[in-house]
């Protein structure tokens, strides 16, 4: 049975992996489970230097799902490959990198650093950011800056790139296309949520930054239209996610058009959830009596 998917060069052993800012580098996991079983190991967002992040409270449960404001925090470039890339090198599985900046420049260095890093598995483009010198438009709501961003890093790096949609326009279509011909070797699909919780009794926001993203199992419905809007208007692999607990949710995903999947929020009370998605899955296509997990993506039987 063929569980292999390929995104661009980049090719994973099987098609699930995990949500960036979910896994912290990947060490901070290793103790819960076997990485080398997962397809990929996705780290958490780097920028060129280091970033505090937002004050606390930073998360807070809400119904079906998490609010979070982490606030990118992060080591930058310099602190990640010296505290993290060491263990991350010693892994069978390839490591995607989240980068993210606040210019169309600084995208670009960083995609350029770990090009001459050397052993990375692709780069994973975080446009959920604001572009300061654009007066805070965000690179992923805005198809010009999209395109410019992602070319940009195409001009940096020969790595894979992978482009993590914002969730937060009218129609995803047109920015999944300019994605794609600005030179990304695939998407990943969705990014969470604006979304904001009150405590009742104190008569203050739940987070300390007011608002935060929405993830969990209640932005899957929503998460799964936006992979099959994208997988309808381009031809580069997919990466679905959104809310995954268990492969039947993985499966809805590869349905509606992701050649790969992401597990996320799960990571945070259940560590083995990739690891029981990728045997669910191998599980259904045996009871399916298929042979190829690439059968699956875009199987979904549409009328008309």
């Amino acid at each position: 049975m063929n569980l292999s998917v390929q995104l661009g060069k980049l090719t994973m052993q099987n098609p699930v992996t995990v949500a960036s800012g979910t896994f912290g580098y990947g060490a901070e996991y290793a103790r819960l489970l076997d990485l080398n079983l997962l397809g990929a190991v996705v780290v958490k967002g780097i920028r060129l230097h280091a970033v505090p992040g937002n004050p606390t409270p930073r998360t807070a449960e809400v119904t079906s799902g998490l609010l979070n404001a982490i606030g990118l925090q992060g080591p930058g470039v310099d602190g990640f490959i010296k505290k993290y890339w060491p263990f991350l090198q010693g892994l069978k599985v390839p490591t995607i990198i989240n980068i993210w900046g606040t210019t169309v420049e600084e995208y670009a260095e960083v995609a350029r650093r770990f090009d001459a890093l050397g052993g990375v598995g692709a780069l994973e483009l975080n446009v959920s950011c604001p572009n300061i010198k654009e007066g805070g438009a965000q690179f992923g709501t805005d198809a010009k800056l999209l395109s410019q961003v992602v070319a940009a890093c195409r001009q940096a790096t020969t790595l894979p790139l992978i482009t993590k949609m914002s969730p937060n326009v009218p129609s995803i279509a047109p920015l999944a296309k300019a994605a794609e011909e600005a030179g990304s070797d695939a998407l990943a699909i969705t990014n969470s949520f604006p979304a904001m919780a009150i405590d009742i009794e104190t008569r203050r926001p739940k987070l300390a930054n007011v608002t935060g993203g929405l993830t969990g199992p209640c932005i899957k419905p929503i998460a799964i239209k936006l992979v099959w809007e994208a997988a309808k208007a381009v031809k580069i692999p997919i990466i679905g996610m959104g809310g995954i607990q268990n492969a039947a949710d993985a499966i809805e995903f590869m349905m509606a058009g992701a050649t790969a999947v992401a597990v996320g929020t799960a990571n945070f009370y259940e560590p083995q959830t990739a690891l029981q998605v990728i045997a669910g899955i191998r599980e259904f296509l045996e009871r399916r009596g298929l042979s190829d997990v690439r059968e699956l993506v875009g199987s979904v039987q549409v009328a008309g």
